[in-house]
Order: structure tokens, then sequence, then C-alpha cells
């Protein structure tokens, strides 16, 4: 029996392209000019806004082309003025302007309504929005039209060299591998060039197989410590693989950088003074590239972790809304927790565990660091070394991987329907919380039930 697909995604490529000097030219000048349009139909729109903004997107674009473009059944456009500044303009490409001037406008008037009910200001004398029309964006080019793909090693792009719209081949230098997916289906690209580089960003529209599960899941602890301690537990509770994630070099790398922000701001303000808004921007620019560095690192490895025991799905803790605490006094905690990509990491991988078919689940995150995973109750950690722990019962185990065990107990539980195990009792009762579960309530659950 075949599998049923799960819904689409859109995930997006970037193909390098590597034009001469003569193509880069008419590349640049394809975007301005294709700019100078949206500018024009951006007015255009807005003084239409009371009759375009009631139509839907299929009715939009014949009625701004209407006013703009003259044809042997609309000889005599509204705005004629549009059809000479811009002769020969392919009709796929201004179609494509006149939904983003329509995208525009209609931001522009959403934020304006919120700004005169004052749902928007912060003060009574905050201005109104603007209306920009000279948003950097850049043409989107329609299969057939726009650009001819030549097998994935050349693309034939329309651009525009001063004085005319001419076809250009140019080389495709480098690519991801989307497109060799079968399910997966190229949308139209976009063409993307600055001083430097150019490339084509290809959106894919993806559909994959629905990954059928074995009987495990794969549950992440994210600390400080370790950035992911990650345990592939069995859905009666036992542990086949557990791996530690920590990539330490990039780490450190970061550290020194920010640690470098604080010494340049002493020197800069002494004992007194003010930083300016742009300092050290350029450093906390490559700290940020770094977090997205480390975060990618940790969420491929956790993705092939869960390819690899093809699992029902990947658990994280909820921690939306959590803030950090300082640590006591002159302690680096509080900064420490500022670096913690909790966030990065868990939207990382559940964009792609979610392309290759796969299911993530959130539970809730008390006590599961701090209750032992074989029910001996609560665990002291070591006061030297946090990452260690006591329980109760004597026995020395690490708190991550102790962590991770019950947040596979808590996704078990979830996917299989308890949903009370998500209630919590009256305040009268003694017992602990039901959402408090542990790694050995899988086991209790396991047991054969007596007659």
């Amino acid at each position: 029996m075949a599998q049923k697909p799960v819904a689409k995604t859109i995930r997006t490529d970037q193909w390098q392209l590597a034009p001469n000097s003569e193509q880069k030219q008419y590349m640049l000048n394809t975007v301005r000019e294709y700019r100078r349009l949206c500018r024009f139909l951006v007015t255009v729109v807005c003084t239409h806004w009371v009759k375009l903004g009631t139509l839907s997107s299929d009715n939009l674009v014949p009625a701004v082309e209407r006013l703009v473009h003259a044809t042997t059944k609309n000889p005599h456009p509204k705005y004629p003025q549009i059809n000479k500044a811009f002769p020969k303009f392919p009709s796929y490409l201004r179609r494509a302007a006149i939904m983003f001037a329509a995208g525009q406008v209609s931001s522009y008037m959403t934020r304006y309504r919120n700004w005169q009910s004052g749902q928007s200001r912060h003060r009574r004398d905050a201005k109104p929005p603007i209306l920009n029309s000279e948003a950097g964006c850049y043409p989107a080019l329609y299969k057939g039209q726009c650009f001819k793909l030549h097998s994935f090693e050349q693309v034939e792009i329309k651009v525009f060299t001063g004085k005319d719209w001419i076809w250009t081949t140019i080389q495709i230098t480098s690519w991801r591998e989307r497109h060799l997916v079968a399910n997966n289906k190229i949308k139209s690209p976009s063409l993307i060039i600055d001083g430097k580089r150019c490339h084509l960003s290809v959106p894919f529209e993806c559909h994959p197989e629905k990954v059928r599960g074995t009987g495990f899941v794969v549950a992440v602890d994210l600390g400080l410590n370790t950035t992911a301690t990650v345990s592939v537990v069995s859905r009666n509770g036992t542990v086949i693989h557990r791996e530690f994630i920590h990539p330490g070099r990039d780490i450190d790398r970061r550290d020194k950088r920010l640690k470098s922000v604080s010494m340049r701001a002493k020197k800069t303000m002494g004992k007194g003074g003010k930083l300016n808004s742009g300092f050290c921007k350029h450093i906390y620019r490559k700290c940020r590239n770094i977090n997205q560095q480390i975060g990618h690192i940790v969420s491929q490895r956790i993705t092939q972790i869960a390819q690899e025991y093809s699992v029902d799905a990947i658990v994280f803790e909820d921690l939306k809304g959590w803030k950090p605490k300082g640590g006591k006094k002159r302690s680096t905690l509080k900064q420490r927790f500022h670096g913690w990509l909790k966030s990065l990491i868990v939207n990382l991988t559940q964009s792609k565990w979610a392309e290759m078919g796969g299911k993530t689940v959130t539970v809730i995150a008390a006590y599961t660091s701090k209750l032992a995973f074989d029910g001996s109750g609560t665990l002291q950690r070591d006061s030297k070394n946090y990452a260690l722990a006591t329980f109760q019962n004597g026995k020395h185990y690490n708190c991550d991987l102790n962590g991770s065990y019950n947040i596979a107990a808590r996704g078990w539980l979830k996917l299989d329907g308890r949903k009370d195990y998500e209630k919590r009792p009256s305040k009268n009762s003694g017992r602990l919380p039901r959402s408090w579960a542990c790694l050995c309530d899988l086991w209790y659950n396991d047991r054969p039930k007596l007659a």
C-alpha cells in the first residue's frame, strides 16, 4: 500500500550563476528596469485601491493591466505613459510587478488603518506609516516565458540590454539536490544579483512521503553545558542510542568574539558614557552567523539520527515564553542563557524533518531534568559539575541524559493519545502532576496486566 503524502511545504534553493561581464550588466539592467516599473505601478494601484482592494488576485492583475497596458481590445488605457516608458516589457514580468505593487499597497493600507485606530501607536505623536515604492524587489522568472532550464547545467534568461529584451544563456555552477527528488516541483525562481554575486532563488513545492515509524522516538534535551543531548527510546522505554552534540569549536569562536566586545566597550566608555548604536556591529553580525552555523550543525545531526532509526517523531521541550534568570553576583549565567540557541535549533530541526515527511512534537518542560528517570524521586545536582546528578538511591548519572529520557516518555504518552497526562490535579492533591511523567512510566505501562 502506497504511503500517503503529507501536507506540501515550500523550500528554496540557491543556484549560483557564472555570467560574464556583459551578461552581468544585462542582469543589473533587468533588475533596475523591473524596480522602475514597480515604482510606477505602486502609484497606480494606490490611486485606485478603493476598487482594486476588493478584487481577488486573479481579477486584480487584469484590472491593473487595463489601466496601464494598451491592447487591441483596450486601445486607450488610463495611463498610456507607462507603455511609452517601458516598450516591449515582457508581459509575465509586468504581471509579477503588478502583484508586488499590490502587496506593497495592501501592507501600507493595513498599517495605516492600525495607525488610525491607535493599535500601532506607542506614543501620542507617532507619525503615520509611509508607502515605500523603493523596495528592493527582484524579478520573478516564469518558466518558458522568462527562463528556460537546460539539464540543470545551463539556464536561459530573458534580460534587458538597455534597449531591447533578449535571451542569454548562463552557466549554473552550484545547486542543492532538491531538484533530484521526484515529488518536488520547481516553482518560478527569482533573479537575485548584487555587486559581487548573482544567483537564482528557486522555490520547490515539496510533497514528502510520510515517515513510517518503527516504534522509536528521538528525544532532545537542549542545554548550556551540552548543546543537545539526544536519545532514541522505544515505546516500552528501551534506550537504544545516546549521543551528545556539542560543536565546541564554533561556540568558542563565538564567545571569544563576544568577549572582545566587552573589552572594547571598557576602552571606549571608560568609567562612564554611552556607546553608539552601531558599536561593534560587524562582530555581532559574525556572532549571529556563527549561531546560525551551530544551529544547522545540531539540527542536521538530529535529523540524521531520526532518519537512521525511522522514528515516529522528534520530541522537544516546549520552551516558548521561557525567560532567563540571573545567577549570583558577577555570574555570567544570564549572558550564557542569552546565547542559548533553543528556539533556533527547534525551528531548524522542525523545518528539515518536515521536509523529510517526519513529525515533531513538544511536551511540557517542567521537571524533566529534576526527576530521576527510574522513578526514585527528585535528584541532586553536583555543585562542582552541574551536568552530573545523584539520585536518591545513590546512583550517579548525567543530568542531560536523564532529562532526554523523561522527554521521550512524555512524547510517547502524547503520541499514544494519553490526554490525561497533561492535566494537573487539584491543589489539595498531594500527588505530582501527571504531566511530570518519567521513563519508568513506559516500563510500567509495558508490563502485562494480571488477571
